[in-house]
């Protein structure tokens, strides 16, 4: 390995809510993405790479510090990272990296909207805690901006801007939000581009299209298609490759290139909109859900779209009829591909600067999205496999791929101790995760993964603050919740589309009870190792 090659540059691409089965390269034969795709032909494509967690806050926060959500603390959406934790990006500044991030991050609240379900209710007849003492760690979320996200301070006040370095990046330029209400800096670019610009954003500004579309959150935007997010990104990434080799050259990066696309709501510009015709989008197979084997919190949902009561405007999991379903692929398909041409053009640029001889390249999503599997859209505390299995391909232009398809269980926790394998930087202690690369070498990984879900909001038929684990192998998923007697036992490899609750099958009772088991084991595992004894003990 020469000087060069030990120092790595690393260019990730993070996409959000986007599924494995939405790639090409993972067998999709509808969606347009040659640039990820060619990729994959000259790295290493994971198979069964799986969340920590299906939501945005607490993946992500998964993904910074190699830890599972009950230990990083961010158990859920609505609690920020805390600016203490370590992060890989920390050590990686520490060893003389550049780090960088461009578009979404999501480590901190978005918004500072009142939260009305789930919180305690204080007794009236006791003495509260002092407000640094009302949470398990004294001065918890007074040591530090927590508000560096929210869209009311960047809206009210044009001249803030987050302080850095912000988790170990020591640059960031954010757009906070998803599809045409993104805000940030992304927002200011837009303005000085366009004055008057909110004239531009939203379903009440909307251009006509070419299909008619009822599916919620859906508007073919009035952004023109140059400045729309997904280009700003890229773009913003583009111009940091560019000053790198002017003003750096001697020094290696970390990229992160963070598209707040394909999430809701469904925005793509221009031609993106009108790519797919939904008319010519299969129903998926997991959307015929025998109604003999609808669980009660899956019947919950279908329940309250029956009856017209789904919660459109919202970022919460609804039971989807057939039509909306095609029609959010169809636009979901459209943003893919606008993210896909905006990869070309950064992995262009790194190309032209000569940076692609000493850049490890890595694509992935935070989560994924049931996209009418089980007639369902969005994210929610169900395990399915459209929602907690991810795309992840890891590009090393150096080292060539052990193998270009690895099965190896393996997932978010991951990423960041292969980086710092990679980049020969060591671990903090706590990090939870493997080596891909390793992995992709042996064809072994995990014996099974775990899945945390930590749900303060009161839905599908459970109370406020419920808790859904789930252990991932091979061959099963099983999950267990915490309010309810019964749980879910499926068999991956013989019935994929996971309607075959096998939970209560007497010739399973064995199996469940050892897959339980493991799962009590996999859960220790990942216990806590921070901090280290510092003194005499037993």
């Amino acid at each position: 390995m020469t000087a060069q090659s030990s120092r790595p540059n690393f260019l990730v691409f993070i996409t959000d809510q986007q599924r494995a089965d939405h790639v090409g390269c993972y067998g999709n034969k509808l969606v347009r993405t040659p640039n990820i795709d060619a990729l994959a032909a000259r790295g290493t494509r994971f198979d069964k790479f799986y969340v920590s967690t299906p939501i945005c806050m607490p993946n992500r926060s998964t993904l910074m510090t190699g830890r599972v959500p009950s230990l990083h603390g961010v158990r859920q959406n609505g609690q920020s990272l805390s600016l203490q934790a370590t992060t890989f990006t920390h050590l990686l500044s520490a060893a003389g990296w550049r780090t960088a991030l461009f578009g979404k991050s999501h480590l901190q609240n978005i918004t500072n909207a009142a939260i009305k379900d789930g919180l305690p209710k204080p007794d009236p007849a006791k003495t509260q805690p002092p407000a640094r003492m009302a949470e398990a760690k004294i001065g918890h979320g007074l040591d530090g901006r927590y508000d560096q996200e929210t869209g009311e301070l960047w809206r009210a006040n044009q001249d803030f801007d987050i302080e850095l370095p912000f988790y170990g990046f020591q640059t960031a330029k954010l757009a906070i939000g998803h599809g045409d209400n993104a805000h940030g800096h992304y927002a200011r670019l837009l303005e000085r581009k366009h004055p008057g610009s909110q004239a531009l954003r939203g379903a009440a500004n909307a251009l006509p299209s070419k299909y008619t579309y009822s599916v919620p959150q859906a508007w073919k935007t009035a952004i023109p298609e140059e400045l729309y997010p997904t280009n700003w990104v890229a773009d913003e990434t583009i111009g940091y490759l560019r000053d790198h080799t002017k003003n750096n050259p001697d020094k290696p990066f970390f990229i992160q290139c963070s598209f707040p696309d394909p999430h809701h709501p469904f925005t793509p510009p221009d031609k993106y909109f009108d790519m797919y015709n939904p008319d010519d989008i299969p129903t998926p197979s997991a959307f015929h859900h025998p109604h003999n084997k609808v669980l009660p919190h899956l019947r919950a949902l279908h329940e309250e779209r029956d009856t017209g009561k789904t919660p459109k405007s919202g970022p919460t999991v609804f039971g989807a009829t057939e039509r909306w379903v095609k029609e959010a692929i169809a636009l979901t398909y459209g943003s893919i591909a606008m993210i896909d041409e905006a990869i070309g053009r950064v992995l262009a640029s790194l190309a032209s600067h000569g940076l692609d001889r000493n850049t490890v390249v890595v694509f992935m999503s935070d989560h994924g999205d049931f996209m009418g599997d089980h007639q369902l859209l969005f994210k929610g505390a169900l395990h399915y496999q459209g929602l907690v299995r991810t795309p992840f391909i890891w590009v090393d232009p150096i080292t060539a791929p052990e193998r270009a398809v690895c099965d190896a269980l393996c997932g978010t926790i991951d990423l960041s101790t292969t980086v710092l394998d990679r980049a020969g930087v060591a671990a903090f202690n706590g990090m939870q995760g493997g080596n891909l690369v390793d992995y992709a070498r042996t064809n072994t990984g995990n014996d099974a993964v775990l899945i945390e879900d930590d749900v303060r909001k009161k839905y599908m038929g459970f109370p406020s603050n419920y808790r859904v684990r789930s252990l991932v192998t091979h061959q099963h998923r099983l999950t267990l919740y915490s309010n309810a007697q019964w749980g879910e036992l499926y068999d991956l490899a013989n019935d994929p589309n996971e309607f075959d609750n096998l939970w209560d099958s007497p010739a399973h009772q064995s199996l469940r009870a050892s897959l339980t088991e493991q799962l009590a084991y996999k859960m220790m595992q990942m216990a806590d190792s921070s901090p280290l004894s510092t003194g005499h003990g037993p």
